[in-house]
């Protein structure tokens, strides 16, 4: 019985490790070792409770809330004050201008608090309703559109009209 369920989680993991990662990336605005922690951490936890997950509706969704979970709680830590590096790895195949237009979209979410990175993520990376991300937040709905508008509106102060010039026609 036991063997079962590692190997479920064992598959579980392996095909959820990119799309949280993917997350976890935009949560610590391209720091992809601390972001490597995060999915590490989360998967850890989602191990040690995998009986009781795996009969959850929707393991994958539950996995993205412990995930903006255990980030908001990293965040809250007096030792998670250091600042990830301005450079970010090879992109691959992605042209130099999707680079810069990254690294300048990745440089302002980093400026943002912890709880508007996070919102942003869950509304618009992972297009999650406001009601969703309501209940991963802890919050009412309101308050999601609230800090949506005012992240929005803070991010789009620190771009400024630089990111018009970025994008691709």
């Amino acid at each position: 019985m036991k063997r079962r369920y590692e190997e479920e989680f064992m598959a579980f993991a392996a095909a959820r490790s990119a799309p949280l990662f993917r997350s976890a990336c935009v949560l610590t605005s391209g720091d992809v070792h601390l972001a490597e922690d995060l999915v590490q951490d989360t998967l850890g936890r989602m191990y040690a409770n995998w009986r009781k997950i795996a009969q959850v509706d929707d393991p994958a969704a539950y996995t993205h809330t412990v995930l903006v979970r255990t980030y908001l709680s990293y965040r809250r830590r007096r030792s998670s004050s250091e600042q990830p590096t301005h450079t970010l790895p090879d992109a691959g195949a992605a042209t130099e201008h999707d680079a810069t237009l990254r690294v300048t979209l990745l440089d302002a979410l980093g400026r943002l608090s912890a709880r508007d990175r996070a919102v942003l993520l869950l509304r618009y990376w992972e297009d999650r309703s406001v009601e969703q991300t309501a209940a991963i937040l802890q919050v009412r709905p309101g308050a999601v559109r609230n800090q949506s508008m005012r992240a929005l509106a803070r991010i789009r102060d620190l771009l400024g009209h630089d990111l018009s010039e970025l994008v691709s026609p």
